[in-house]
């Protein structure tokens, strides 16, 4: 049933012309971008918040240093300056704050854009709202992939089950895409993907794992918090289940505890000291997403930070591809590890006074929006990975393959990114792979899956490597991936083909791309050094 118009419900079911599966950043660019394109529109979304990296999981904006100039979509920067006039139009500035056209709530190190995930939702919102006013965009809230119905190299159904009522709903469009943030619709239409680490002889990549490829190892996932401090309070959570192991936890790469202001540098992997607020080395000013200082006297008691750090990275199993059982098993654990990170924080971390611990530090459960403090859903560096028409190896993007000092030139480019290759410790006790890249574009072939027809991946799961993964999961990149699946179904719809034949058909690859320039997304990079 073709659908033109807003969606259309029985009981049980809802039909759309695009149904977007997760609702972090690319789900929600790519809905913008179908919205904006005059199609029906279904995103639903697992947690209550729409905005995934920003929101849910609680993850400032890790961008590059040249955003706020070019290297990112323009509905991207919309959304930035969203942000910032966000705090303009409801927070009593500085004077100084308010004047900065490049306003940095937070200050934070990790970004020149730290803010709390309640401002993300709210922009998010705003951005959506023409859509969801008109109709055009349903979103359905706290509800979970469950099942999907294929024929052949097509999807005709998903069905989501609301996690308040237990009530199924079975969703048919013309196109589906995959937002969710572990890639969860793969398996379940059964589009060919892959998890983990490859190996060198899959991929010829220098970084690749030696021997067989280990699907298993994947990076650490976070359950991310935010704190604020109050001098001489006590905040003292209630000490932690688990907190004895994870306060005696070593692993067998790490330089000591993981509970320890010791940590790494993950480009040299030589330790480095830590410190609450150490002049050097100051964890809290690394993703605070408020300086009270940007804000009138009295606005803020404190400023707010968010541990995303070392100390609660958990690598201690997968939670992809394993029962659901071991899945909760892991989460929990994560969990567990987060808390006791907080409580040694509070009783037992080191103080330069020669004291232990700050039993100022209060958890902000009202930051992140949940009743036990963290972030509503754990933070995911990577996810499956569909088997593409084409798949991005190292060897495309780094700067010791790259003899000419500009990465692989894609010209089936649909957007561009730029971050570090950024590994994380993994589920297979493999240390940090943290290596140069060059700016890079992100191929149309790998947004297509090498069989499926009207199944697109719109978030971190398109077709790149297990390192390769390491750059382009970032903020900006999974916004562009989102935007240009969003658009690329909605030029399928109009021209009445499929993906594999917009790219592999010359005259309707310049048209496609000629259609994302008009909408603001930038196919090329200037020239210049690798980050």
């Amino acid at each position: 049933m073709e659908v033109t118009g807003a969606a259309i419900r029985t009981q049980q079911e809802i039909h759309v012309d695009i149904a977007i599966i997760g609702g972090g950043l690319g789900g929600c660019a790519a809905a913008l971008a179908a919205a904006e394109s005059g199609k029906s529109v279904v995103l639903t979304e697992e947690t209550a918040w729409i905005g995934g990296q920003l929101t849910s999981q609680a993850v400032p904006p890790d961008e590059h240093r040249w955003i706020e100039q070019f290297g990112c979509t323009r509905s991207y920067r919309s959304f930035r300056e969203g942000v910032r006039n966000y705090y303009r139009r409801h927070f009593p500035l500085t004077a100084e704050a308010f004047r900065k056209p490049n306003l940095n709530p937070g200050n934070g190190g990790v970004s020149r854009l730290c803010h709390e995930p309640r401002t993300a939702l709210a922009v998010l919102q705003e951005m959506l709202a023409p859509y969801v006013h008109s109709g055009k965009v349903t979103l359905l809230m706290r509800r979970v992939p469950i099942q999907a119905e294929a024929a052949g190299d097509t999807v005709h159904s998903v069905t989501v089950r609301n996690l308040e009522t237990g009530r199924e709903e079975i969703i048919t469009a013309s196109f589906f895409l995959d937002a969710t943030e572990c890639g969860d619709l793969l398996p379940m239409t059964g589009t060919e993907y892959t998890t983990g680490a490859e190996s060198k002889s899959e991929t010829g990549e220098p970084h690749a794992v030696d021997g067989d490829s280990l699907p298993m190892d994947m990076q650490a996932f976070t359950y991310v918090f935010a704190l604020d401090y109050c001098e001489g309070a006590d905040h003292t959570i209630e000490r932690p289940r688990d907190y004895d192991f994870w306060r005696s936890y070593q692993a067998d790469f790490w330089p000591g505890k993981l509970l320890d202001w010791t940590g790494v540098l993950p480009r040299t992997l030589q330790p480095r000291e830590f410190g609450l607020f150490s002049q050097t080395a100051d964890l809290w000013r690394y993703r605070r997403i408020i300086d009270k200082t940007n804000f009138l006297d009295g606005t803020f008691d404190s400023d707010i930070t968010i541990v995303n750090w070392q100390q609660n990275d958990y690598w201690l199993g997968p939670i992809i591809d394993v029962s659901e059982e071991e899945r909760n098993r892991h989460l929990e654990s994560a969990k567990q590890l987060s808390f006791s990170l907080l409580y040694w924080m509070q009783t037992e971390a080191p103080r330069p006074d020669g004291k232990a611990g700050y039993p100022g530090l209060r958890l902000r459960r009202d930051v992140v929006g949940t009743e036990d403090g963290l972030a509503m859903y754990p933070y995911i560096r990577e996810s499956r990975r569909i088997k593409a028409e084409f798949t991005v190896l190292e060897q495309h993007i780094c700067p010791e393959a790259r003899t000419d000092g500009r990465a692989e030139p894609f010209p089936d480019s649909v957007g561009v990114g730029y971050y570090r290759i950024d590994l994380h410790p993994s589920t297979g006790n493999r240390h940090y792979i943290d290596i140069s890249c060059l700016p890079f574009q992100i191929p149309l072939g790998s947004l297509i899956p090498v069989r499926m027809n009207n199944l697109l991946p719109a978030c971190k799961n398109l077709g790149v490597t297990h390192i390769t993964n390491g750059c382009y999961r970032l903020h900006p990149v999974e916004w562009n991936i989102g935007e240009a699946a969003g658009y690329l179904a909605s030029y399928c719809l109009d021209k009445q083909i499929q993906p594999r034949d917009v790219r592999n058909r010359e005259a309707a690859l310049k048209d496609f791309q000629k259609r994302l320039e008009q909408a603001g997304i930038e196919l090329k990079w200037p020239e210049f050094a690798a980050m």
